[in-house]
């Protein structure tokens, strides 16, 4: 016993012996750099404790990156043509490693959800991708598009789908997020106030935590139906609901001081549906009534377009001005701005109709396919302010017709995906976060006709994170026994496991 004893106390002392040696060289090495202005080693504490949490809790890490991608700050350097936002993408990228590894050596993780129909579509999507990188006009940005949507996707979609099995990870994901967002809000607010609520100086005052307004409002809407849907939930206890409450509010608040007219219509929108889903309105008549509405524009386009000509209203610090301005296709310089852009993706579009111009290459290849007439002053050749400000027409540039038809399918599956957990779920709160989730898509959906924001973390971490959500609600927490799929492989719900 003793023997034993002392072997233990030796092994204890060895290791002692071990830490005391490194804490000691970690000071030797700061020191000497230090002196030399050099102070990169203060960092290694923090990366090896980043390293044991990606091995022993990497819950924590998706955790972390929900909170600090609204407080992330994109670093570029114009010479390389290299960006990247600070510190989540470097997580992201940690995450979408260990995960790839994770799936090639650990037999136990259970892989059915790439059966998951949505799953397939974006597995095609990434693949086509990877095929117009091969033929793009400019392979080198199209490869670093590629990578940045691979680490977007694999860890917030595929590993979320694992970690958002255990449904109550669901909510700490949306809570951990709309905390982050709401500290955005507040200094943006803040910041606002003190120049008098200015609609001009209220495009950058969310700076440097987002680039534009649009963004910023984009994941407002995008948060406010989750938010909501949460709010009217007692079953996670009264302390969250009021915070679900408060946020919707402040939510609300940054949505309406971002002016940004394509969140506002992508909000209504959702609203919209969620009042014909609350009318039990059936889904043939939707159809029915969107096909005679997309119809009667076609047909009477050329009138349409003459009374928008008409409307000279530009933006303005006035609501009712500010939504006038809508619809001003004459002289408000960003709704000009954008037309001159789809204009010259579909030129580019008729040029390459089948693989497009790869990837990430629309913004420096457009110039030379503006018309003059159809510039503003705000229209640039030195491809530095944006795309093509679509998530429709951006692809059909770059990616050709199947680019943009992956798309429409993808949000076309994840609506259908997330009404069928609607319909399904095996409880109340089920449901109520599957209509909060759809209906935040919905808003991007029509918010992407207007802007494109899938290329930056801001929306693509929830985003993505949304998709796993529902694809993870529909697998482990839905019966479909009646569901028009009912072939897909599901685990049993008894005991849902946080992978």
């Amino acid at each position: 016993m003793s023997a034993a004893f002392h072997k233990i106390s030796s092994i204890e002392k060895y290791k002692v012996k071990w830490l005391y040696l490194i804490m000691a060289a970690f000071i030797l090495l700061n020191t000497y750099l230090i002196s030399r202005d050099t102070y990169w080693a203060l960092a290694i504490p923090i990366l090896v404790a980043l390293a044991l949490l990606f091995v022993f809790a990497f819950d924590i890490v998706i955790l972390l990156v929900a909170f600090l991608t609204p407080l992330s700050i994109v670093l570029q350097d114009f010479d390389l043509g290299v960006s990247i936002s600070v510190p989540s993408e470097i997580l992201l990228i940690g995450l979408m490693l260990f995960f790839i590894i994770k799936i090639i050596y650990d037999s136990d993780i259970d892989r059915s959800f790439f059966r998951h129909p949505l799953s397939i579509l974006i597995i095609i999507h990434l693949a086509w991708m990877l095929i117009t990188c091969l033929s793009s006009e400019l392979p080198l940005v199209s490869f670093k598009y590629l990578l940045s949507q691979l680490w977007f996707i694999v860890p917030m979609y595929f590993m979320g789908i694992l970690y958002f099995k255990n449904e109550k990870n669901i909510r700490r994901f949306i809570r951990v997020y709309i905390a982050s967002l709401l500290i955005v809000i507040v200094y943006t607010t803040i910041r606002h106030a003190k120049v008098g609520f200015d609609e001009e100086i209220g495009h950058w005052v969310m700076y440097p935590f987002y680039n534009d307004h649009t963004a910023y409002g984009a994941i407002t809407a995008l948060l406010i139906p989750v938010s909501f849907s949460l709010s009217l939930d007692k079953s996670h206890g009264r302390f969250w609901q009021w915070f679900a409450i408060i946020s919707t509010i402040m939510l609300s608040i940054g949505l309406y001081l971002s002016f940004s007219r394509a969140a506002w219509i992508g909000l209504l929108g959702g609203v919209i549906v969620f009042i014909l889903v609350l009318l039990k309105i059936p889904f043939k008549w939707i159809l029915t009534t969107l096909i005679l509405v997309i119809g009667l524009f076609f047909a009477f386009q050329q009138q349409i377009i003459d009374r928008l000509e008409k409307n000279k209203q530009d933006s303005s610090a006035n609501f009712v001005e500010h939504v006038k301005s809508i619809a001003n296709i004459r002289t408000d310089a960003s709704n000009l701005e954008r037309i001159n852009r789809w204009q010259a993706a579909l030129r580019l579009y008729k040029e390459r109709p089948i693989v497009g111009w790869g990837p990430g290459t629309y913004q420096f290849i457009y110039a030379p396919y503006q018309l003059s007439k159809e510039k503003t002053i705000i229209s640039t050749n030195a491809g530095d302010k944006g795309n093509a400000h679509s998530e429709y027409i951006g692809p059909l540039a770059e990616r050709g017709l199947l680019g943009t038809i992956l798309i429409v399918l993808i949000f076309s599956f994840s609506i259908y995906y997330g009404f069928r957990v609607y319909y399904k779920a095996s409880s109340r709160h089920h449901r109520q976060l599957a209509i909060g989730i759809i209906i935040g898509l919905i808003t991007y959906y029509i918010h992407g006709f207007m802007n494109n924001f899938l290329d930056t973390d801001k929306l693509s971490v929830p985003f993505w994170a949304f998709y796993a959500m529902i694809v993870s609600l529909d697998m482990y927490y839905t019966n479909k026994k009646n569901s028009p799929r009912s072939d897909i492989s599901t685990p049993p719900l008894e005991k849902p496991t946080d992978s």
